[in-house]
């Protein structure tokens, strides 16, 4: 293993020192590292992996100095068209050092929003024509390498970083103001949802939501879990509203939401009654470490009101959320806004469906509404 200080350290010295991106959870103790060590001028924590990849352009043009990207390989997808259209040979000619997440390694056991991902990762590098280690304990000939590729023909370049790689570096979280965990807030939503549909985001919110369903003795027909594609629930939500009857609530994260805003401008345009938004923040990235978002920090609600949402209810206690649902259900273009803290229970497990599974359930659902 690597230790992680010293892993940063040495960044650090070859004035690789500007970094930005989107949390991942193989890179969790050096993303906690970086966090704790280094300002937050000189740690953007993204929207998304594009926005990553034009913030440390926009570095390198103002200093000359490459920056640090980290991302997990599911995010390469987001970071494609400004690395082939901004930085590379053949148009502005942009170095900097990706640090990139290898979910899915093939051989290594993973989620199944992984496996694909894993299998392309070094094949797509490769073909954007983007040089690349792998990262071993001989880091610091790696970065050297990398440092001087950079420095001679103006590249991307990354190291690809393999399970367990990083020595444990604990993230220090301030306490939260909130006491409402998202476990909680989920247990009484779907106690108000009952037979309506709910699409929910990535990460432990769809996990959370499957283990209350099996213990309760419920289906699942009812649930679409997002294991992937992070960003795009409410999309995924707003598509299957405009096909049913029923409520579709979509249940987002405050990581999610920032991650592809833009959607809800065409959502808020197109939906009908029945697509429902609620949003949990715990302003973290929690699902990947805890890297705070900026979600606390931003005013969800005007920005969805800008968008065209017609009437937003915030909620941080159960029974705030019990007397704001009536209104969500029964009004189009309502949002419900849900703060939480961190947090969530040790022994939590993950769907034991798969995601082909949940989908005919999902599916097989939707249509006997229909009839």
């Amino acid at each position: 293993m690597i230790d992680t200080k010293e892993f940063y350290d040495y960044l650090l010295k070859k004035d690789l020192s500007f970094f930005v991106g989107v949390p991942d959870s193989l890179l969790k103790n050096l993303c906690a590292c970086i966090t704790d060590n280094c300002s937050k001028k000189n740690n953007i924590i993204a929207a998304n992996e594009g926005n990553a990849i034009g913030i440390s352009s926009g570095y390198y043009l103002s200093t000359g100095k490459p920056g640090v990207v980290y991302m997990q390989n599911s995010g390469i997808g987001n970071a494609v068209n400004p690395l082939l259209s901004l930085a590379s040979d053949e148009v502005y000619k942009i170095p900097m050092l990706l640090l990139i997440g290898y979910r899915g390694e093939p051989g290594i056991k993973d989620e199944p929003q992984h496996k694909k991902q894993g299998e392309v990762t070094l094949a797509l590098l490769e073909a954007m024509d983007i040089k690349y280690l792998v990262l071993d304990t001989n880091y610091k000939e790696q970065i050297d390498e990398c440092y001087n590729y950079m420095k001679e023909y103006e590249q991307p370049v990354a190291l690809v970083i393999r399970k367990n790689t990083f020595t444990d570096y604990k993230l220090s979280i301030s306490n939260s103001p909130y006491e409402l965990t998202r476990e909680e807030a989920l247990k009484t939503l779907i106690d108000l949802i009952g037979n309506d549909f709910i699409v929910s985001t990535t990460g432990k919110t769809s996990r959370e939501i499957f283990e209350i369903r099996e213990a309760r003795g419920e289906g699942h027909g009812n649930d679409f879990l997002t294991v992937g594609s992070m960003g795009h629930t409410a999309s995924i939500a707003f598509g299957m509203s405009l096909n049913t009857k029923k409520n579709i609530y979509c249940i987002d994260g405050d990581g999610s939401f920032i991650m592809h805003t833009g959607g809800f401008g065409i959502i808020a345009n197109n939906a009908d009654s029945n697509f429902k938004y609620i949003l949990i923040n715990n302003g973290a990235h929690e699902s990947v470490g805890g890297q705070p978002t900026v979600g606390f920090d931003i005013n969800v609600g005007k920005i969805l009101e800008g968008f065209g949402f017609k009437n937003i209810y915030e909620a941080k206690t159960k029974e705030e959320i019990k007397s704001s649902f009536l209104n969500l259900k029964n009004e189009k273009l309502a949002c419900l806004i849900i703060y939480t803290k961190q947090g969530s229970r040790s022994d939590l497990g993950r769907p034991t469906i798969t995601p082909i599974e949940n989908k005919k359930m999902l599916m097989m659902a939707l249509k006997g509404e229909e009839k």
